[in-house]
């Protein structure tokens, strides 16, 4: 009996290795043309060795927030294309940005796959990064890869086409008790009749009031108005807007998962990144600088 057709989602942020990665795993089985509607890039390949098993390398993003072309074209292919699994590169250099992207994409109802990139500048800083112990909080499967010298990477495809036959999602992250009660009020009114992996992302969405979403759940007027009421009452505790107050749990959770899992040795240090950060966005050099 031939096996069911999987398709794996490689999702990144920009830089982070991703689409080195990609033709590794595809080599020449792969094409490149244009997602419907806008310019950016849709790369769909063959993974090498394996039958029946495609893999779509979705443009290099932060956040599943849909303000660019980037952002759009990721979350209308979740929406719309539901992959079976998920391959999420992380550069371990700029590991808490990266898993920032990584609580967005576990609450989507597929497995996910993370494949950690340049881990060995991490040992070179100095740095560890206690590898299994994240894996454990994260509920996810985590490969150490490099994709430029090609190791690891057959082993990450290998998990996640497992993992996606599977079909076990991850469990999502728990955000403070608040919200956690806006969001449990929010999928009991409007998403009790989709699959229980999808009600999670979409309890969220709604909650940040994501309109392209509300739109695709034809959600009726009366229950909207009836959640704003919820979702007021947490703007008010945390006097900030409900999307802001998502990013600020994604981070402390992000925080709160490294603090047990990084040892970073020089802790008040600062990155190259930062170093050229705090130069160029200096009040007085930027603009010299920019011109």
């Amino acid at each position: 009996m031939e096996s069911k057709l999987i398709r794996i989602a490689m999702i990144g942020n920009p830089n982070c290795g991703k689409t080195t990665l990609f033709n590794q795993l595809t080599g020449s089985n792969q094409h490149v043309g244009n997602f419907p509607g806008v310019t950016v890039d849709q790369k769909i390949g063959e993974v090498r060795g394996e039958k029946n098993c495609s893999v779509v390398d979705l443009p290099g993003i932060y956040s599943i927030r849909p303000y660019t072309a980037e952002e759009i074209v990721t979350r209308d292919f979740i929406l719309n294309e539901k992959p079976d699994g998920i391959i999420n590169i992380v550069d371990a250099t700029n590991i808490e940005r990266n898993l920032y992207l990584t609580t967005q994409l576990i609450e989507i109802g597929v497995p996910v796959v993370i494949a950690i990139n340049m881990m060995d500048i991490v040992r070179k800083n100095g740095d560890e990064i206690d590898i299994e112990l994240l894996s454990k909080e994260l509920g996810c499967p985590i490969v150490e890869i490099s994709a430029l010298k090609n190791d690891g990477i057959e082993l990450a495809a290998t998990i996640a086409i497992e993992k996606a036959r599977e079909g076990k999602a991850v469990p999502p992250v728990l955000f403070s008790g608040a919200v956690e009660h806006a969001l449990g009020h929010i999928e009991e009114v409007t998403v009790h009749n989709m699959p229980e992996d999808q009600q999670r992302w979409y309890a969220v969405k709604i909650f940040e009031r994501d309109k392209r979403v509300i739109e695709k759940l034809h959600t009726d007027k009366d229950i909207i108005s009836h959640i704003e009421k919820d979702i007021v009452h947490v703007e008010e505790e945390f006097d900030d807007d409900s999307e802001a107050i998502i990013i600020n749990e994604r981070y402390g959770y992000v925080a709160r998962v490294l603090d047990g899992c990084y040892d970073k040795k020089n802790k008040n240090g600062l990155t190259l990144s930062d170093r050229i950060d705090k130069i160029v966005t200096n009040r007085f050099l930027a603009l010299p600088i920019f011109a």
